[in-house]
């Protein structure tokens, strides 16, 4: 079967969702043909114009023509799900499509938009999520659906099996420039946006006592809009432990990985806008590192509470503060929590395994 997928975000354009989609066509499998129609070289829009999406009917009848392609996997809904609807009147070919958080929130947001997804939906092949929760919020959006809810799945994002080897003088190194000896060190990594939840974690330690405050570092990895507001939180005293790194490397992230105690990110829904998984989690995990998650959107799939880590109230600092004490207090707990992790990211979580379980969903 020949597939084709065609998506906005594709690498190496950056983000969650680019990924996902070149996991899949990298580890689609063998003997099977999975193509991507990408918009990273302005192929399929044009900024600035009335109907920017335009351009992606000829591009997409042409290359469904030359590849002869027989299923389509839609990226996004909208705009490209009304493509790939349309054509189907002409070509007939069967589609699925793809929804993973935000992109559902914003097909829902206004009557004209929802009767457009309920069409495209409808005349789906298929329907995948990446997460359950996304899952069930489909089904409460278009309740038509119930009727027929075995067409509907959901494949997490996955990570590329084992973590980038560090060398235990980098991790010695890196401790000894931060001056961590006796402390316990926390990371967030990730774009700095309210739902990510670093905002909590910096109250949460400002909250405690300063006596135990100050057994703490924070490293905080990323940039982006919320950063500047952020900084501005950080009380004089704890300066010296909440540290900003802004962007990392590839290879720094991983660094940090190993070199922290406990990976934490509270993120919490914000206005529709919530964590469609967060595969942070999973890389934590897969470095052996004990993760503090917030209980919304997708990361209930990403994150077991009390076998990976622990789930908190994302809107409750006392409770982010208990699992940081908990976890800092418990050695055994870290380390079990965080080998418990690794095997069930490296399990149930490789890019082989999840593209295998989406190709067998496309096919029944």
């Amino acid at each position: 079967m020949k597939t084709l997928l065609i998506t906005e975000e594709f690498p190496p354009f950056n983000g969650g969702v680019a990924s996902y989609y070149g996991n899949l066509v990298n580890f689609w499998p063998l003997g099977e043909s999975l193509v991507a129609l990408h918009n990273n070289r302005g192929e399929l829009r044009r900024s600035g114009r009335f109907f920017s999406w335009w351009p992606s009917f000829s591009a997409l009848r042409q290359k469904m023509k030359l590849g002869k392609i027989d299923y389509v996997l839609v990226g996004q809904i909208l705009p490209y799900g009304t493509v790939v609807y349309l054509l189907s009147f002409f070509n007939h070919k069967p589609y699925a499509v793809f929804l993973h958080g935000l992109d559902l929130t914003m097909a829902v947001a206004s009557p004209r938009k929802k009767l457009l997804a309920t069409l495209i939906l409808k005349r789906a092949d298929k329907i995948v999520c990446a997460n359950s929760y996304t899952q069930s919020l489909v089904k409460e959006y278009f309740p038509f659906l119930n009727d027929d809810f075995s067409k509907t799945t959901f494949v997490n994002p996955g990570i590329n099996v084992g973590a980038p080897y560090v060398s235990p003088g980098t991790i010695t190194d890196l401790r000894a420039i931060h001056k961590l000896e006796g402390k316990t060190t926390l990371l967030t990594v990730g774009r700095l946006v309210e739902r990510k939840g670093v905002d909590q974690v910096i109250k949460a330690l400002k909250n405690m006592p300063d006596d135990l405050a100050d057994k703490f570092v924070y490293f905080i990895a990323g940039a982006g809009p919320a950063q500047v507001a952020l900084k501005k939180m950080v009380p004089k005293s704890l300066r010296d432990n909440i540290i900003f790194l802004d962007e990392v490397s590839d290879k720094e992230k991983w660094e940090m990985y190993q070199l922290c105690d406990i990976f934490i990110m509270p993120a919490r829904d914000i206005k529709g806008d919530y964590e469609g998984f967060g595969i942070v989690y999973l890389e934590a995990n897969a470095c052996g590192k004990p993760v503090i998650a917030g209980k919304s959107g997708g990361v209930a799939d990403a994150v077991e509470d009390g076998f990976n880590g622990l789930m908190v109230d994302p809107e409750d600092e006392a409770d982010i503060s208990r699992a940081i004490l908990k976890l800092a207090g418990d050695e055994q707990l870290r380390n079990t929590l965080g080998e418990q992790g690794r095997k069930r990211a490296v399990q149930k979580f490789n890019w082989e395994y999840l593209a295998a379980k989406l190709f067998k969903h496309l096919q029944n």
